[in-house]
């Protein structure tokens, strides 16, 4: 309890505390506020921008991150030659640091001398601007983000589908169902505790995403990459505004705690556990 007070509920409350005043991190004196802070990121359009891009980039980030990772496990599930092998490199982008990933994904999205748009030339496609582009800076934040998260997933996969009896699979099969039937009415329910735990992890992770929206586009162009965290980061350390920060970090807050219970309250009836 005493590291949690310490590092947890004190900071917590002072937070609290300081998104209702107006402080620049330097002045001696907290002017308090009251809601000010809040009513002025209700009436911003910057704040409803920041809200709409972090919904499709976590929902743009997750999906095909699970999807991906579970196609990724059950090819490695299976007898493939060197399957050690793919699922170290698969899962290397993981424990690499996402701000090491993020400058070599700059160079491999550099417009004029990057891999990327080198490929689509000798595709005979068009290149794209993919750093300096509206639509195409979320396109590349998504499969930095999508590169870096699918081995974590693939290794909660593959446990979750080497923990599923053979013997259920067998009774299906003997039922007559085939594979596709057998994997959608066997396997993937006996795995969902997993799918429910990594699409709260992913989710939550996604919407603290700062490093690789901070080194590939800075939250632009025009403001199109910037989530509610980076926000935050905006509002605390460029433009010295504590007390809209410290709002802008409650209110995320906020979102996540009321999307775990969400989340808490449909896993009851989507979930299914092996006694």
């Amino acid at each position: 309890m005493l590291p949690l007070t310490v590092f947890w509920i004190i900071p917590m409350f002072y937070i609290i505390y300081l998104s209702m005043t107006d402080w620049d991190l330097m002045s001696p004196v907290k002017t308090f506020v009251g809601l000010e802070n809040y009513t002025y990121l209700f009436k911003d359009p910057e704040f409803y921008q920041s809200l709409q891009t972090t919904l499709i980039f976590t929902v743009g980030s997750v999906i095909p991150t699970m999807i991906g990772g579970l196609l990724l496990a059950l090819l490695l599930n299976s007898k493939l030659a060197g399957s050690g092998i793919y699922r170290a490199i698969i899962f290397s982008p993981w424990v690499t640091p996402t701000v090491a990933v993020s400058i070599v994904w700059a160079w491999i999205f550099e417009p004029r001398s990057g891999m990327a748009n080198a490929i689509l030339s000798e595709l005979g496609m068009h290149t794209v601007s993919w750093l300096q582009n509206s639509v195409w800076a979320m396109v590349a934040i998504l499969i930095v983000t999508i590169w870096k998260g699918l081995g974590w997933v693939m290794v909660f996969y593959l446990v979750a589908l080497q923990s599923v009896p053979d013997s259920l699979r067998e009774a299906a099969q003997i039922d007559g169902a085939g594979r596709l039937t057998c994997f959608f009415k066997v396997t993937l329910p006996l795995i969902s505790p997993t799918t429910f735990f990594l699409f709260i992890i992913q989710t939550i992770d996604s919407l603290q995403a700062y490093d690789q929206i901070n080194i590939l586009t800075q939250g632009g162009p025009a403001g199109s990459t910037r989530t509610v965290l980076y926000l935050y980061y905006q509002a605390a350390f460029d433009q010295f505004n504590v007390g809209q920060a410290s709002a802008v970090a409650l209110l995320l807050v906020v979102f996540t705690a009321l999307f775990s219970l969400a989340s808490m309250f449909m896993s009851r009836r989507s979930v299914h556990y092996l006694s």
